[in-house]
């Protein structure tokens, strides 16, 4: 790299154009080969960050073959990653080596520094570089490359936030036209090259504190080239006004909450078409025991609700309970709340308060015997008993209630298999509302890239240079 050095870190990235409309859909599938061998090199970082973490602190130097390594990986990943994640910015495969490859059009360079601090090498990479880390949270998705740094996956930094989002908003770009946005690809290098200088830092190799400026464009500032000729009009840049940053920062953020609502929408409408049973049940079951006379729910508290109307009838639709006594016939009933503490009241009985991945969560209500069948009653809005599996369905009405599983007979110690579903009509209108939010959010936030995006291809706008007058002839 010929340029004057302003940084001791410096990160390039050219637009190799042309570029595929279409292979950066598998880039990722293709640079599988590439995440291997990463996944090893990262394996080995931390450990090589420790010994030169050590080495600094005595020595106050890094030590070249340690430095080389480290400053190797990160050369890697970064080409890695503006092939197949971070940018897309070319369609070149990248070289399987930790050296510099001056042709490839993704570059990092880190100048070795002679001497360390060894009092800041205590504290810059998790004291001093916190500010840093909450904007590298930002940008590259929950700070995912710094925090996993350490693991085998550390490489794969750039794979969400704000920099995810434009480099798929610039792949969807690519796709319908064949051109990537010249601006964004700059603003996303900008990006790209905040947080590389950040990982530098806090991986030891550089004393020099990370600018909090946003550099964009491929090339470093204070870049040297040659002075093109006079006739030769400059190449324009792109104008990232801070009103234009913040719209796409802004925009980048609506697709991150359409992401999300995309996704829970297609997953309700997925529950909504394949979890349903044959009777268009949602269900879930488990088995319960209780050493007393009863087996009771918590109370359902439903507010507002007349059966058949809209509200919780409407959502919930008609709920169905089935209890199947393991060893002697059950009776299932559900009743008001209140009913069902004063039936109980004297006798000891169970109620299961929550269910959990190891099993249900339960009280023990001390007593003595229930005093009667529980058929007898008459407290039951809905009931069901005899030998088998026991069916109750019940419209949803309003007030407390609580399900109740018994002995047929009201004797001590039950078992039983208890199924609970509710048919859930609305469930299809809920994915319908969801999805539509998420393609209008959507919709919304590629929108408000796009203007800032062109506005600053567009640039400031350039002095209109009148046009020559035509030569005037004089008759003497």
């Amino acid at each position: 790299m010929t340029a004057a050095r302003t940084c001791p870190v410096r990160v390039e990235g050219r637009l190799d154009e042309p570029l595929s409309r279409w292979l950066w859909l598998v880039k990722w599938l293709l640079a599988v080969p590439h995440y291997l061998v990463l996944a090893v090199l990262w394996a080995a970082y931390p450990f090589v960050g420790v010994v030169a973490f050590f080495a600094i602190l005595v020595t106050g130097r890094y030590p070249r073959p340690l430095f080389g390594f480290t400053v190797g990986v990160l050369r890697w990943s970064w080409r890695v990653q503006f092939y197949a994640t971070s940018a897309l910015g070319t369609d070149r495969y990248p070289p399987f080596t930790l050296a510099d490859v001056p042709d490839y059009p993704a570059r990092l360079e880190v100048e070795y520094p002679q001497r360390l601090s060894r009092g800041l090498v205590l504290v810059k990479s998790w004291l001093l570089a916190l500010p840093h880390l909450v904007l590298v949270g930002l940008f590259a998705g929950g700070g995912s490359w710094l925090t996993g740094r350490t693991g085998s996956d550390g490489f794969t930094w750039a794979a969400g936030g704000l920099v995810g989002v434009l480099v798929l908003v610039a792949g969807v770009v690519l796709l319908a036209t064949g051109r990537y946005p010249r601006p964004l690809f700059d603003f996303v290098l900008g990006l790209d090259r905040w947080v590389l200088r950040v990982a530098a830092y806090v991986s030891l190799l550089t004393d020099a504190y990370p600018p909090f400026r946003l550099d964009q464009g491929g090339s470093e500032p204070g870049d040297t080239s040659p002075v093109p000729a006079p006739d030769t009009p400059a190449p324009a840049r792109a104008a990232w006004t801070g009103g234009r940053t913040a719209a796409a920062i802004a925009g980048a953020a609506l697709v991150l909450v359409s992401a999300g609502l995309l996704t829970g929408g297609a997953a309700v409408l997925w529950a909504d078409r394949t979890q349903r049973d044959a009777d268009g049940y949602f269900t879930a079951s488990n088995t319960f025991s209780a050493g007393g006379y009863a087996l009771t729910s918590d109370p359902i508290q439903l507010d507002g609700v007349e059966a058949g109307a809209a509200g919780w009838a409407a959502t919930v639709g008609e709920a169905r309970i089935r209890a199947t006594g393991t060893e002697k016939p059950v009776f299932v009933g559900i009743a008001r709340t209140a009913d069902v503490a004063r039936y109980l009241a004297a006798a000891e009985y169970t109620t299961v308060t929550d269910l959990t991945e190891t099993g249900a969560v339960t009280t023990i209500h001390p007593g003595g015997a229930l005093g009667g069948r529980p058929g007898d009653a008459g407290i039951w809005a809905a009931g069901a008993t005899g030998v088998g599996t026991r069916t109750l369905v019940w419209p949803v009405r309003d007030g407390d209630w609580t399900l109740v599983v018994l002995n047929a007979d009201g004797s001590r110690g039950v078992v039983a298999q208890v199924e609970a579903g509710a048919t859930i009509p609305a469930l299809g209108r809920v994915a319908a509302v969801v999805l539509g939010a998420g393609l209008l959010v959507l919709g919304g936030g590629v929108a408000l890239i796009w203007l800032a995006a062109r506005g600053a291809a567009r640039g400031p706008g350039t002095p209109t240079v009148p046009a020559p007058e035509p030569e005037r002839t004089t008759t003497v």
